[in-house]
């Protein structure tokens, strides 16, 4: 008999480094393959870098990527600490569709109990989006606003193939407007969100690694 083929590895990407550190805080065992926490940088620019960069490596190449970290809310109604499971990404660029959608969602639901999970279209900026713009987003149908999440996943089925996800929390919101992240409590409720939620993305992983039929 062959030897088995290894699990394919899963490589979640954010940009700052306190998203990071609350993801490396919550990490425990479980995942279905190697998993690696990529801290890109910010902005969109940087996420392509990078992400680009990391697909290179063999040991990388036919990874699932999922976009993480926190976000702005543009729905009136959202609060921190509430959660964004994208449909798809969007920037000037074009779209992506999201992969296990669903799955993630009641993942999340069960790993986070009491939060709110929202679900829809992810924009992207290269900037900080505050008062009317976040209105003018609204309108053209996205939930929320991040500058990595649209960057990343294209330049993830840019370099091949793969399952590809976006989940944020939300650290702003219209009626909740931050001026810096873990300055005050919708920031810490954030970061103590984002470092429970990987059970979920492992499980998102474990089903991504299941033949298709």
């Amino acid at each position: 008999m062959g030897a088995r083929p290894a699990p394919a590895p899963l490589l979640i990407a954010c940009a700052l480094g306190i998203e990071q550190f609350a993801l490396r805080s919550g990490e425990r065992g479980g995942a279905g393959g190697p998993v690696t926490v990529l801290r890109t940088g910010m902005g969109p620019a940087a996420a392509e870098r990078s992400v680009t960069r990391v697909l290179a490596d063999p040991a990388l190449r036919g990874a699932a990527v999922l976009a993480t970290g926190f976000c702005a809310g543009l729905a009136p109604g959202m609060h921190p600490g509430d959660l964004v499971v994208a449909e798809e990404t969007r920037d000037p660029r074009g779209g992506v569709p999201c992969t296990g959608t669903d799955l993630l969602v009641k993942e999340l639901v069960r790993t986070v109990p009491g939060r709110t999970v929202h679900t829809g279209p992810l924009t992207g900026s290269d900037h900080v989006v505050r008062g009317q713009e976040r209105s003018d987003l609204l309108a053209t149908g996205a939930i929320a606003v991040d500058m990595e999440s649209a960057a990343t996943l294209l330049s993830a089925v840019r370099v091949g193939e793969r399952p590809v996800a976006a989940v944020r929390v939300v650290v702003d919101a219209p009626e909740h407007e931050l001026v810096r992240i873990g300055t005050v409590r919708g920031g810490i409720s954030a970061f103590r969100v984002l470092r429970s939620v990987l059970p979920a993305f492992y499980e998102w992983h474990r089903s991504s690694l299941l033949p298709r039929r």
